[in-house]
């Protein structure tokens, strides 16, 4: 569950995301990069270091996570 200083912060998701709440939405607070679930913005979030998120962002990039082609 969000404490209420994590519900007071600023959440963004991707201009490309639909607005039918299927995303995840980022925040940023003090050293960490948190990201829930846009459909249920009270369940949680993970938390992230800077160089985590920057090591995710590299992988996606890259193409690390893409599914195979079948």
């Amino acid at each position: 569950m969000l404490t209420s200083n994590q519900a007071e912060l600023v959440w963004r998701k991707s201009q490309a995301s639909s607005d039918q709440g299927a995303c995840v939405e980022v925040a940023l607070t003090a050293g960490r990069i948190l990201v829930r679930d846009s459909k249920d913005p009270a369940g949680g979030a993970l938390s992230f270091t800077p160089q985590e998120w920057t090591a995710f962002l590299t992988g996606v990039r890259g193409g690390e996570f893409d599914l195979p082609v079948a």
